[in-house]
């Protein structure tokens, strides 16, 4: 089984310059491709269970309390998977890692539409959060191998729009199911989808440049930023001294790690239960509700080019100056949902889309810093690790948010959001000035 998985050996380089430079254009269109719709897919076996909560917890005669225990087990189980996933992605081809990842989630989402008990949809759902930590780490993996330093804000930030597009597309594709044909077709629909995408992955997607003959994409591109991280990575370490000198004994990557937890807390918070509270205190229906949330993600398709572009040519591949500065927007696009009077659908989608817009530029980038900052060829590892701290800021937001929502109404649920917006800027201030 590992065998399958395994990492593809490098090929010596016997091509001209031309043919390389051939094989290179296409190959980076063709990967990015490939993964930007392979994890806009992971999204819709994930965000199904969202799109279609308010639904099953009236049909299952649930409470709050109990939606956000499957949303805790969820998030502590992917962040831990995303660590590990990290771990073995750097060592693993990308394309059987992420395609039957991604066969295996679409399964699971199927079963979980033909359960009722608590119980049982927990223990899915968790399974469900451990097959989705092989999503994001080949995404890594390619995008720090096909794409160099100083433009990989840009390809980094098209890649994470699929989060956006997936995300926008399922809550109006599961309402709908929701409401003509019951909840349970909201979680069949994508599950089958997702089998149909993790086996084209497996098909279309390739390892590193030099498993295919070509050189390194810093020499390639003649990148010194690139070729002297390159420098770094050649040192002869094992794994735990990789984790121990560029991971656990990491300053910058620490900072990061805990600004993320607040991060996370944020856009889950706000992504999960955004569509209750527009049910509870507005008064719309579902299929109304969860086109707020298509306009966060549009927002957020638009924000994260934005935050990646900016990263490259503004602050030339320091990441940390635009994260604060979308950290803020957050503050005040979340702040203006919960204080201005906001009544009608056109006002809640105008904030719902600002709100996306700054939400992702952060998670995108933290995720890249961490990435940055680390030895290369582990930065499926760096990303893992800041990944399972984000997702214990996810986990947050399913029991411990439900109760501070029942006990301290919708008031209490946006003092966490817009606190956690601030704090999360400041936290990562010493890092501005840090050798990246």
């Amino acid at each position: 089984m590992l065998d399958f998985f395994k990492a593809s050996p490098p090929r010596p380089v016997t091509k001209s310059a031309e043919e390389i430079d051939k094989d290179y254009r296409y190959w980076r269109l063709h990967l990015m491709t490939s993964i930007w719709l392979g994890y806009a897919v992971f999204y819709f076996t994930r965000n199904s269970y969202k799109s279609i909560m308010p639904a099953m917890l009236k049909d299952l005669d649930w409470q709050l309390s109990d939606v956000g225990i499957l949303s805790t087990i969820f998030y502590v189980v992917y962040g831990s998977s995303r660590f590990l996933g990290g771990i073995i992605s750097d060592k693993s081809n990308p394309r059987y890692f992420m395609g039957v990842g991604l066969i295996i989630t679409g399964i699971i989402n199927i079963a979980f539409g033909m359960s009722s008990s608590l119980p049982a949809l927990a223990l899915l759902w968790g399974l469900n959060a451990f097959f989705q930590g092989w999503g994001w780490p080949p995404c890594t993996k390619i995008l720090t191998t096909w794409y160099s330093r100083n433009e990989r804000g840009f390809w980094w930030a098209i890649c994470n729009t699929s989060h956006n597009v997936g995300g926008a597309i399922i809550p109006l594709l599961a309402g709908w199911l929701a409401i003509h044909y019951g909840w349970r077709y909201g979680m069949i629909v994508p599950g089958i989808v997702g089998i149909v995408m993790g086996a084209v992955l497996c098909i279309i997607l390739r390892d590193r440049p030099e498993s295919m003959g070509l050189p390194k994409v810093g020499e390639w591109r003649k990148d010194e930023l690139e070729l002297e991280q390159v420098k770094k990575s050649e040192s002869s370490l094992t794994t735990w001294q990789v984790l121990r000198r560029y991971v656990f004994t990491n300053k910058f990557i620490w900072l990061l790690a805990v600004s993320y937890v607040l991060v996370y807390v944020v856009r889950i918070g706000v992504n999960d239960w955004a569509n209750m509270y527009l049910v509870k205190e507005h008064g719309v229906d579902l299929l109304v509700a969860n086109s707020a949330i298509t306009m966060l993600e549009i927002g957020g398709f638009i924000g994260t080019i934005a935050a990646g572009w900016g990263s490259d040519k503004i602050f030339k591949g320091n990441r940390i100056p635009m994260n604060i500065i979308f950290m803020l927007g957050i503050m005040f696009s979340v702040g203006a949902l919960w204080l201005l009077p906001l009544t009608s659908k056109l006002a809640l989608g105008t904030v719902f889309f600002l709100i996306g817009f700054f939400i992702f530029g952060p998670q995108m980038l933290t995720g890249m810093a961490a990435a940055e900052v680390c030895h290369k060829e582990y930065a499926g590892t760096a990303t893992g690790f800041v990944g399972l701290f984000g997702y214990m800021g996810a986990a947050l937001t399913g029991l411990p948010l439900a109760m501070i929502i029942e006990s301290a109404s919708w008031n209490g649920f946006f003092i966490v959001m817009t606190a956690a917006s601030l704090l999360s800027a400041v936290l990562i201030i010493p890092i501005i000035g840090g050798k990246k």
